[in-house]
């Protein structure tokens, strides 16, 4: 239920943390990937990591801020091979924690296209690829701060992925008769590179701190969301769609 056997799919924010997991499991479980950082010796290095196991994976390096990327993933993916089954859309941007007042103009946008406006292209150019594949999954990695948690300092970030969860919703609901399923992946802390533990200066207290938000008291391993991701974009989750799916080790309902 959960191989890839076939698949071809399109994941954005390959290079590193959640995105570089998603990329290893689903080549291992048998997909043909197409491949989106920004960071282009990071995505060498995870493409050549998939090809000498095996695995078969091209890549478009680029900024998705902008919809060229986004239109030649797509155009890429259907050129190398044929159809397009999944994508999962998980490149964005943390920033800095600032109180709204204290927020550059120009920091707000960069948040929004980072991590929504770079969602919308993605669909933009994946729903028609997948309506003619007469089926799909789509994958937003949304979060769960602006959904079930408010944190402090995080307005712009929570804006664009709860921003994320709406826009996930209506495709569901509009191209759901279709045969594509569109769903959202919000993970708890996960211990990669853009979380707030591994930042400069950050001490032990502050890992303590993160760990002690989930009711598991330890942070995610990227390869727990992978297999998150695996599930939604799966025949195992055929019937699933239009939903906000919390791996978050239960930071939304800890209270201790």
């Amino acid at each position: 239920m959960f191989t890839l056997d076939g698949k071809t799919a399109i994941i954005t924010g390959a290079s590193s943390g959640i995105g570089r997991a998603i990329a290893e499991l689903f080549a291992q479980q048998g997909a043909k990937l197409v491949l989106n950082a920004r960071r282009t010796e990071l995505l060498d290095d995870i493409m050549a990591d998939i090809r000498d196991a095996g695995g078969t994976a091209i890549s478009v390096p680029g900024c998705l801020t902008g919809e060229d990327v986004s239109r030649q993933l797509v155009e890429a993916t259907l050129d190398h091979f044929g159809e397009l089954d999944i994508a999962v859309n998980n490149a964005g941007m943390v920033g800095e924690f600032v109180s709204i007042p204290d927020m550059a103009t120009d920091d707000w946008h960069e948040m929004i296209e980072t991590n929504l406006t770079s969602a919308f292209f993605g669909a933009k150019y994946q729903l028609p690829a997948m309506l003619a594949n007469g089926a799909g999954s789509l994958i937003l990695t949304s979060s769960f701060v602006g959904y079930s948690v408010g944190m402090p300092g995080m307005g712009a970030y929570a804006a664009s992925k709860a921003g994320m969860i709406g826009l996930m919703k209506s495709l569901a609901a509009e191209y759901g008769p279709q045969g594509i399923r569109v769903n959202a992946l919000l993970p708890g802390g996960t211990d990669t590179p853009a979380i707030i533990t591994n930042k400069p200066g950050a001490g032990p207290e502050v890992e303590q701190f993160v760990n002690s938000l989930h009711a598991l008291k330890r942070m995610a391993k990227p390869s727990e969301m992978a297999q998150a991701a695996l599930f939604l974009a799966s025949d195992a989750a055929s019937f699933v769609t239009g939903v906000p799916f919390l791996a978050d080790g239960g930071v939304s309902i800890n209270r201790t």
